[in-house]
C-alpha cells in the first residue's frame, strides 16, 4: 500500500454508531420488478466477475442465508485470500467475546512527589485532554512538584511495527507504532501550501514537537495557476527524514498528510510534561524506561479508554489499523502477562476464541490485528463462519453495531448511496492495492438476511472499479425474493 493522504476524520475517534433501525429508515426499496430468485443470483454474479476487466483477477466468494446457513452462492470460498482490512473482523469478534463489551483499557500513575511512575496499556483513545486530566488529579492530590517522573512504555512485549509491515507503510499514519503509551494516536498533520511560483511549498507541522523527530527534504514547487496539484510526501529507509515531493498550484489550497511519530514514548512524555506544568507541577527529571516499577505504590491518578463496545465501532467504522493492533496485544496480555511477544499470543487468543466460537481454524493464517500485511490469508468461508457465529451470541447486536452502514457510515458512508443496500448492508471494508474485499450482513427486505464474504485478489485494476463490481454484487442480494 502506496501512502495516501488521509482525512483527518479517520484520525479522530469514529462518530457515534448509527444504529440498525436508524439505518433502515433510509431503506431504497428494489422495485417488485427488479427482484430475482436465489436460483438467479450465481449466473448474475458470475456475470459480473467474468468481465474482461477483471480477466487476470481472483475471486472468492461465499454467499448464505443467516438463519440456516443455505449456500447462496460459493466461488472458491475455502481457498485463502489477502483480506485487507476484513481480518478486524476476527479480531474484533475474538476481543468483544473474549474481553467483554465492558473492557476498558487503564492508564495509571503511580508514586509520589519523590518518584512518579505514568504506566500505559494501550489505550489508542488517549489525547491531550486526558493527559489535562490526569494532571489535575495529581494536582488536587497536592503535587507540586515532582523529583523523577518516569513513563513505563513495556506493557506489550514485542515489536513496536510489524515486521511483515511494507515499509511504505510504517511512516504513514495507517501504520504507526504500537506502543503502551499511546498518544493522539501517534500521528501528527503536515500541512503542505503553495507559496510564490518557483518556490518550494511551505510545510508546517501540526505542533513543533514533530520537528524534533523527523527531518524534512523539501524538493517541491509551487507552479502556476491551472497546472495540476500533486505532492507526496515519502520515507527514506532507515533514516528519520520525510521527502517531500511533487508541485501545487499557486492557488490551489492546502494539503493535510498525516504521518506516524518516530519515538511515541518521548512523544508522550513531552506532551505529559506540558500538562503537568500547565496545572503549576515542576518536573525535575524524567525519562522514558519499558520496565516496570514497584507494582505496590498507590495510584494517584488514572483515566481510562471508553468501554471495548465503543473501541471495536472505533475499529471496524473507520477501519483504523492502530486500534486493532490494540485489541490484538490486549488479547495477548490477557492470556499471558509474562509472555515476550504480546501480538504473537493475541493471534493465538484470536485462534483460541474462534475455534470455540466452531470457525475453522484452518480457513485462515493471521499476521497481524489489522490486515495492513499482505501475509495474512482468509478464506471467504472463514469470514462467514465468524459472522455466523457472532449472531449466535448476546454481543451480537454490539458487533453488528460496529460495522459500517451502507451509504451511512463509516468506510460505508459513500457506498451503496441511492440504491437498495443503503441502510440494509452492514459490512466491513478491506482494501490493499490489487486488492479489496467487503463481508457482512445485508437484511434483503423481501427474502431474509443474508450473510456474504466477496474478495478480489491479484487484480491490475484500481480500487474504484474493483469496488464497484462488488457493490454491483451485493446490490444483487438486497433484490432477492422468495421463490
Amino acid at each position: 500500500m502506496k501512502f495516501q493522504k488521509l482525512s483527518f476524520a479517520v484520525l479522530l475517534i469514529a462518530a457515534p454508531l448509527v444504529t440498525i433501525q436508524a439505518a433502515v429508515s433510509q431503506v431504497i426499496s428494489p422495485r417488485q420488478s427488479d427482484l430475482i430468485c436465489p436460483s438467479d443470483l450465481p449466473g448474475a454474479i458470475d456475470a459480473i466477475a467474468s468481465r474482461p476487466q477483471f480477466s487476470r483477477a481472483r475471486w472468492g466468494m461465499s454467499i448464505e442465508t443467516l438463519s440456516n446457513g443455505q449456500t447462496l452462492y460459493s466461488r472458491e470460498a475455502n481457498r485463502y485470500f489477502i483480506p485487507a482490512s476484513n481480518v478486524k473482523l476476527l479480531t474484533t469478534a475474538a476481543a468483544l467475546r473474549q474481553l467483554g463489551a465492558n473492557y476498558r483499557i487503564r492508564t495509571s500513575i503511580y508514586g509520589n512527589e519523590n518518584l512518579l511512575r505514568v504506566v500505559g496499556r494501550g489505550d489508542p483513545s488517549l489525547t491531550d485532554a486526558e493527559l489535562r486530566d490526569l494532571a489535575k488529579q495529581l494536582k488536587q492530590r497536592g503535587i507540586r512538584q515532582v523529583k523523577q517522573l518516569i513513563v513505563e512504555d513495556g506493557y506489550f512485549q514485542g515489536q513496536l511495527l510489524n515486521p511483515d509491515w511494507e515499509f511504505g507503510d510504517v511512516y504513514a499514519s495507517y501504520g504507526v507504532s504500537v506502543n503502551s503509551l499511546i498518544l493522539n494516536q501517534n500521528a501528527i498533520a503536515l500541512t503542505l501550501s503553495p507559496q510564490e511560483v518557483g518556490q518550494p511549498l511551505k510545510a508546517v507541522w501540526g505542533e513543533p514537537l514533530a520537528a524534533l523527530q523527523w527531518e524534512l527534504e523539501n524538493q517541491s514547487i509551487t507552479v502556476a495557476s491551472g497546472m495540476p496539484s500533486s505532492a507526496a510526501v515519502n520515507g527514506i529507509l532507515g533514516q528519520p527524514v520525510l521527502q517531500i515531493r511533487g508541485q501545487l498550484a499557486v492557488d490551489a489550497k492546502p494539503i493535510t498528510q498525516f504521518l506516524a511519530i518516530r519515538d511515541p514514548g518521548k512523544y508522550f512524555l513531552q506532551h505529559l510534561r506540558i500538562a503537568l506544568a500547565a496545572e503549576g507541577i515542576a518536573v525535575a527529571q524524567a525519562s522514558v524506561t519499558s520496565k516496570a516499577g514497584n507494582a505496590n505504590e498507590p495510584e494517584l491518578a488514572f483515566v481510562e479508554s471508553p468501554n471495548l463496545a465503543k473501541l471495536i465501532a472505533d475499529t471496524n467504522q473507520p477501519s483504523n489499523n492502530l486500534y486493532a493492533e490494540v485489541l490484538l496485544r490486549s488479547l495477548g496480555i490477557s492470556r499471558n502477562t509474562n509472555f515476550p511477544d504480546s501480538a504473537a499470543q493475541g493471534l493465538t487468543a484470536i485462534k483460541d476464541t474462534l475455534t470455540q466460537l466452531g470457525v475453522d481454524a484452518s480457513g485462515y493464517a493471521l499476521a497481524d490485528g489489522s490486515g495492513l500485511s499482505r501475509h495474512n490469508l482468509v478464506s471467504p468461508e472463514a469470514l462467514i463462519q465468524t459472522l455466523k457465529a457472532m449472531s449466535r451470541l448476546p454481543e451480537f447486536n454490539i458487533f453488528r453495531a460496529s460495522l459500517p452502514v451502507a451509504g451511512v457510515s463509516g468506510t460505508l458512508s459513500n457506498r451503496f448511496k441511492n440504491t437498495p443496500a443503503q441502510g440494509i448492508v452492514q459490512a466491513k471494508t478491506g482494501t490493499l492495492s490489487g486488492n479489496t474485499a467487503l463481508s457482512g450482513y445485508v437484511d434483503a427486505p423481501n427474502y431474509q438476511t443474508v450473510v456474504f464474504s466477496i474478495i478480489v485478489n491479484q487484480s491490475d485494476r484500481s480500487a474504484t472499479p474493483l469496488r464497484q463490481a462488488v457493490d454491483e454484487m451485493v446490490v444483487l442480494l438486497t433484490r432477492l425474493k422468495r421463490c
